[in-house]
């Protein structure tokens, strides 16, 4: 018999390990003294041991490796489950050499432009939102500002009186052949009213967010910021981008946070 120190040296896993593997009926020891507790393994034990250890090498969690070893090694089932194990692993390889360029960009903007950007970007996805809301076109970018905070007011006069009604106020921008259309509402689950109509916002399942910082004034630097983070991530724009206004209380709005989404895809 050989003890649990020195079973689990020539397999090169630690006590611990083994314990949650005997707790899990992966590999119950071969003797365990009724007074200690200790816990003493066959040296034929090790070729399971050593079974195990390939197995999650190889990225397979607790209940695949026991219905592997409880159903025996068949070869069609292991190729069957290699070949899940091997997407996986491939969509992981996809993720991290993403991550590396992305790492490889920063590095290069800090250590030769001495530049970073202004704001902090993440990618994510985006929940579908029923918005109670207010749709306009206005012909350019200028009269957007005219536009937002009268939807929003018109729209809180008739659901403000709601509990939570107001909670999340968002935004949305499309541009449209007749100039650009303007979503504004809040996310709602009542009935349609007189006064606004109820939009969906679909959800993205991967969209280009950052954090906006103060006055609305320079939101443009911040949108920019975004634009160029898509393209340097090698995405394309997949539908209107959208501002979810997380606080928006002062007047001057030197303290207001604004989220910006847009919602993308691989180009």
């Amino acid at each position: 018999m050989l003890s649990i120190g020195a079973f689990a040296q020539i397999g090169q896993v630690t006590h611990r390990m083994l314990r949650h593997w005997d707790t899990a009926g992966l590999l119950v020891p071969a003797h365990v003294d009724e007074f200690s507790g200790y816990r003493s393994y066959d040296p034929r034990q090790l070729e399971r041991l050593h079974r195990i250890v390939a197995l999650r090498q190889l990225g397979f969690g607790l209940d695949d490796i026991s219905s592997i070893l409880d159903q025996g090694v068949d070869a069609d089932r292991i190729a069957a489950l290699l070949r899940i194990r091997r997407a996986e692993v491939e969509q992981e390889h996809r993720i991290a050499a993403a991550r590396l360029v992305d790492v490889e960009r920063r590095l290069h903007l800090i250590e030769r432009e001495n530049h970073m950007s202004r704001i902090e970007i993440i990618e994510k996805p985006l929940p579908a939102v029923r918005l109670a809301a207010i749709r306009t076109v206005v012909a350019d970018q200028p009269e957007v500002a005219g536009v937002v905070g009268p939807a929003f007011d018109a729209i809180a006069e008739i659901i403000g009186g709601e509990s939570g009604a107001l909670a999340t106020p968002i935004a949305q921008y499309g541009s449209i052949d007749d100039g650009l259309e303007v979503v504004v509402g809040y996310e709602y689950g009542g009935p349609v009213q007189d006064g606004f109509e109820i939009i969906e916002l679909p959800a993205a399942e991967a969209a280009v967010c950052g954090i906006h910082l103060g006055s609305m004034e320079r939101i443009a630097e911040s949108w920019h910021a975004i634009h160029s983070e898509t393209l340097a991530r090698d995405l394309e724009l997949a539908g209107p981008c959208r501002e979810l206004y997380v606080r928006a209380i002062s007047e001057d709005q030197s303290d207001w946070v604004t989220e910006l989404q847009q919602p993308v895809r691989r180009a």
